[in-house]
């Protein structure tokens, strides 16, 4: 349904609003739930029973992920405009198809990314600047493929801190107790997951350019690490929860959790680009049965 809206948009826009959209991915939208569904992990956990402090910072948090995950794409856009030229899925992405010049896509860019803190700072000031103290390592991540053998981890890494962010806006602290940690290695370790399967739809691409990807690197291995790491994004979720007063229904549900997305895992074909397409927007179900678990949790 929210692919459905956000093509629907992005295809009534006029050309000249279309290409920015495209560029900030709007007409895909599943890269934005990836980034945001730990940020919420984080704002429910951190918000308990208090609704005053949900409210306003969920919305804070997601209307804030849309751009800064439309800053990350555009950044990403500008720095590969010739990786993605060579590239059959991405050729036609704005920046390397002309439609936007590199200048556009740096101020486009850069515009998504004041707004967001503007929007951040709704919540409180501290939230806006927890995330500007990630901006560095988003323009740095499409760098990661050229020389880092393993981009997925540095990907990971960067965005989880959007726990961070959530946990910030629900509280106004940036002085983290554990939980937060226990739910930012869950979502560093989802991310080391889903970016495997997506890089698989590349492969053949990346090998032949000469760029770095969890595809080549882990080859006929990956479904192997990637249940090292759902049992280690599961285990950072359970820790989480198990430094709170959370109720049992959380448990339970982490338990469904962990079953789809060893479901997803087990079934992908990771020779096939659709397959990994598919399971690639599939993890979002991931995110959004743990976001579940911590609502359950806290009303159990």
């Amino acid at each position: 349904m929210l692919h459905k809206i956000s093509a629907g948009v992005v295809t009534k826009s006029p050309d000249s609003v279309r290409s920015y959209l495209l560029l900030m991915r709007l007409d895909r939208p599943t890269g934005y739930v990836l980034y945001l569904l730990p940020g919420l992990w984080a704002v429910v956990l951190a918000s308990g029973t208090r609704p005053d402090l949900l409210s306003v910072a969920a919305v804070a948090v997601a209307v804030a992920a849309v751009l800064i995950r439309g800053f990350a794409c555009a950044s990403n856009d500008v720095t590969d405009k010739e990786i993605d030229a060579r590239v059959a899925r991405t050729v036609g992405r704005p920046v390397a198809a002309g439609t936007i010049s590199v200048r556009n896509g740096i101020l486009w860019a850069a515009a998504q990314a004041v707004v967001a803190l503007l929007v951040l700072a709704l919540a409180n000031v501290e939230t806006a600047l927890v995330a500007l103290a990630t901006y560095p390592l988003i323009v740095a991540y499409p760098f990661m493929k050229r020389f880092f053998v393993w981009p997925s981890a540095f990907l990971g890494l960067v965005m989880s801190t959007y726990v961070f962010v959530g946990w910030t806006a629900a509280t106004g602290n940036a002085d983290y107790p554990p939980p937060v940690y226990g739910l930012y290695a869950a979502g560093t370790f989802w991310t080391m997951i889903h970016d495997a399967i997506y890089s698989h739809q590349d492969k053949e691409y990346d090998r032949k350019i000469g760029v770095k990807s969890s595809a080549l690197l882990f080859g006929g291995s990956t479904k192997a690490w990637l249940s090292v790491f759902l049992v280690l994004s599961v285990a950072g979720v359970v820790w989480a929860g198990s430094l709170t007063p959370i109720g049992w229904a959380f448990y339970v549900v982490v338990v469904l959790a962990a079953i789809y997305l060893a479901y997803l895992v087990f079934r992908v074909d990771l020779d096939d680009p659709e397959a990994c397409w598919d399971t690639f927007v599939a993890n979002t179900n991931y995110g959004w049965i743990v976001l579940a678990a911590v609502i359950a949790g806290q009303v159990t």
